[in-house]
C-alpha cells in the first residue's frame, strides 16, 4: 500500500482510514506481519499493533533483522547486536503496554516502572559491554592500518548500494573467497586483501558493507570501525548496477553516506556493473577533463572490461605517486632511512661532496610528509 500524506500522522504514520484499508487487506490475506519502509515512533508502533491485532515492524526493524541473519565474523556480530540494543533502548516502552499505567503510590514503585528500569539498566551494562570488545577490535585494525601507512601501501575501498557487486569484484581482483550472493547486505565485516598491481607494487582492497538510503544511524555508529576503512582510503571504487532503473537515486544515496562518514573528499573511480544486461552497453573508459578515469563500464559476469577497470586503478594511483631524483645531505639520513622503510628508492649514488642523490618512487603524501 502507498500513502500521499504530507505529513505523517502523530498516532498511527498513516492515518485513520489508511489504517482501516490496511486492517482489511490484513483479514483477507490472513497477514500476521505488517511492514513500514519508514521509521515509526514507539508510539505509532504500540497503536497500529493495538488496532491491527499483529506485529508491525518498521524499515529499521527490518534491517537490523536482516544484518542479524547475515552477521558471520564476531566483529559483524558485535555490531549487529549493539545497533540492534541500541534501537531497543530507544523503543522498549512498546513491549510493556499492559503495565505502563501501573504506578505505585508514595515511597513504592508500580511494577511497569520498575521492569521498565530493570530492562534498561541490564540493556545498558549490555551496551556498555560490547563497546568495550568492539575498542578493542577497534585498535586492533588502527594497528594494522598504521603499519600500512607506514609502509605506503594504498588502500582501496569498494564501496556502493548494497547487491551492486562490490564482493563479486573483490574475489575477482584478489582470488578471495568472500561471501557473494544476490541478496541484500551479504557482507558485513570488512575483508582486506593484499593485491601485486604492475607498476604499483602492493596495494591493499578492502570490501565492505553495503549502504542503502538513509542508513539508520544507530547502523552506522555501530559499524563505525568498520566503515573507517572506507574514510582512511587512498581511493574508492563506486561499483553501482548499471542494470537498475533507479542507479541514480542508488549513486546519490551512497553518495550522501560517505558525505556522512566524512570520506566525500576521497578520490572515486566508478565502475557501472552488469552491463550484460544492457546489450546497447559495451565495456569502455571515460575520462574527466583532466584525463583521469572517472567512469568504467565492465560485466564481472563475463569477466568483459575487468581489464580496463585495472587500468584505470593503476593510472590513479600513478597519478598520486612522485617518481623524481632528489638529493639529501649526509646530515638528512634519517630521511634516507625513511625511504628505504618504505622500498621508495630505485637507484643512489654519492656526488663528490658526499651528497646522496636518490631516485624515488613513492606516494605524493609520503613525499610531502617527508621532503
Amino acid at each position: 500500500m502507498e500513502s500521499k500524506r504530507i505529513a505523517p500522522d502523530v498516532k498511527l504514520f498513516i492515518g485513520s482510514g489508511k489504517t482501516d484499508q490496511l486492517q482489511q487487506k490484513i483479514k483477507l490475506f490472513d497477514a500476521n506481519l505488517v511492514l513500514f519502509n519508514h521509521n515509526l515512533a514507539p508510539s505509532q508502533g504500540r497503536n497500529l499493533e493495538k488496532i491491527l491485532e499483529c506485529r508491525v515492524i518498521d524499515r529499521t526493524e527490518l534491517i537490523l533483522d536482516i544484518f542479524a541473519q547475515r552477521a558471520r565474523s564476531f566483529e559483524g556480530k558485535l555490531q549487529v547486536e549493539l545497533a540492534q540494543l541500541q534501537h531497543i533502548s530507544s523503543c522498549l516502552i512498546r513491549g510493556w503496554t499492559h503495565l505502563e499505567r501501573q504506578k505505585g503510590g508514595i515511597g513504592l514503585r508500580g511494577p511497569g516502572e520498575t521492569q521498565l528500569e530493570t530492562d534498561r539498566r541490564l540493556l545498558s551494562i549490555r551496551i556498555k559491554s560490547i563497546k568495550k570488545r568492539l575498542v578493542k577490535v577497534a585498535a586492533q585494525r588502527d594497528l594494522s592500518r598504521k603499519a600500512r601507512c607506514k609502509s605506503s601501501t594504498p588502500t582501496i575501498a569498494l564501496v556502493g548500494y548494497t547487491n551492486a557487486g562490490k564482493s563479486t569484484l573483490f574475489n575477482k581482483l584478489t582470488n578471495a573467497d568472500v561471501y557473494a550472493a544476490d541478496q541484500l547486505f551479504a557482507t558485513l565485516d570488512s575483508t582486506l586483501r593484499n593485491f601485486k598491481m604492475p607498476g604499483i607494487g602492493d596495494v591493499v582492497f578492502a570490501d565492505t558493507v553495503g549502504f542503502i538510503r538513509d542508513l539508520p544511524h544507530d547502523l552506522i555508529a555501530a559499524f563505525k570501525s568498520t566503515l573507517d576503512e572506507v574514510c582512511q582510503a587512498d581511493l574508492l571504487i563506486h561499483v553501482i548496477d548499471v542494470s537498475s532503473d533507479q542507479r541514480e537515486e542508488l549513486f546519490s544515496s551512497v553518495l550522501d553516506v560517505l558525505r556522512e562518514l566524512g570520506a566525500d573528499h576521497i578520490p572515486m573511480l566508478v565502475a557501472y556493473n552488469k552491463i550484460d544486461l544492457k546489450p546497447e552497453v559495451v565495456s569502455h573508459i571515460s575520462h574527466d577533463p583532466e584525463g583521469r578515469p572517472k567512469r568504467v563500464w565492465l560485466s564481472l559476469k563475463t569477466g568483459d572490461g575487468m581489464d580496463l577497470l585495472v587500468q584505470s586503478v593503476m593510472d590513479l594511483l600513478q597519478h598520486d605517486r612522485v617518481q623524481t631524483t632528489i638529493t639529501l645531505s649526509p646530515d638528512q639520513g634519517a630521511v634516507r632511512a625513511r625511504l628505504y622503510e618504505l622500498d621508495a628508492i630505485r637507484d643512489e649514488s654519492i656526488d663528490d661532496g658526499g651528497n646522496f642523490i636518490l631516485s624515488i618512487d613513492v606516494s605524493k603524501k609520503i613525499y610531502e610528509s617527508l621532503l
